[in-house]
């Protein structure tokens, strides 16, 4: 941030690319309403993604307008991770997805709190949603791992499937100074491997950091599901341009 407040083209950029996790995420998670397995789920799993849209407005407004950032750029444009926007999938699917970045933001956030850069402030009020976020897909972690043949089978395939998309969030991002991102990978390793071992699962042995797959998303390069996603989120904005509510 500069003397006069602007946001620099650097921070800029950071503010996309964590701006667009949580839209992406906040989006995905908000397509299990009416679907979720039990109606406490329907309420956490909104609550979680509220939180996620909160985040994502004010890093998006640091960015620029946030509704054009979010309903009027085309699918290159946005710098999400490629994890954040998977498909739901089953539930126990969609929980793996919560526990590889739930737990990522959590330790990434609680650095950028420690610092005086741009995103201290808001990651010193995320970092408070990120930990229930992380404990919430922990104790589904546990619980689907720990409890029937299908559930545990089921847990395994979500983690197995993400896998090969979590070595991205551990590549720099411009305008993130001062994060060791091989020491943050290495908690991240450490808290999910903590996490599966009390859940009587395997940590996944797959490769993390496929060329293909790597800092793709920040790169604006995208997997299939993602254009179908942006269709439905961008559908009414673009429908009714200029129009207020």
């Amino acid at each position: 941030m500069t003397s006069t407040g602007a946001v620099t083209t650097a921070a800029t950029a950071a503010a996309l690319a964590l701006g667009d996790d949580a839209l992406i995420l906040s989006h995905r998670l908000a397509e299990w309403a009416g679907h979720a397995p039990v109606l406490e789920e329907e309420v956490a799993l909104a609550n979680i993604a509220l939180d996620l849209l909160g985040q994502a407005r004010v890093l998006l407004s640091q960015a620029g307008d946030e509704d054009e950032l979010a309903y009027l750029r085309e699918e290159r444009a946005f710098r999400n991770l490629q994890l954040v926007e998977q498909p739901n999938g089953d539930f126990a699917h969609t929980i793996a997805r919560q526990l590889y970045f739930s737990l990522y933001q959590h330790e990434l956030y609680g650095e950028l709190a420690l610092g005086d850069g741009p995103f201290a402030p808001l990651a010193a009020k995320a970092v408070k949603e990120t930990d229930y976020h992380r404990d919430h897909a922990e104790q589904w972690t546990l619980r689907l791992g720990d409890g029937t043949e299908e559930s545990r089978r089921r847990m395994r395939a979500g983690l197995d499937g993400l896998w090969k998309y979590t070595g991205e969030m551990f590549r720099p991002v411009e305008g993130l100074d001062g994060i060791d991102w091989a020491a943050l990978e290495g908690r991240w390793l450490a808290a999910v491997g903590g996490v599966l071992e009390r859940a009587g699962l395997e940590l996944p042995q797959g490769p993390r950091h496929g060329a293909w797959a790597a800092g793709a998303g920040r790169q604006g390069l995208h997997t299939e599901s993602f254009g179908r996603l942006l269709a439905e989120m961008q559908h009414l904005h673009r429908s009714h341009p200029g129009a207020s509510w």
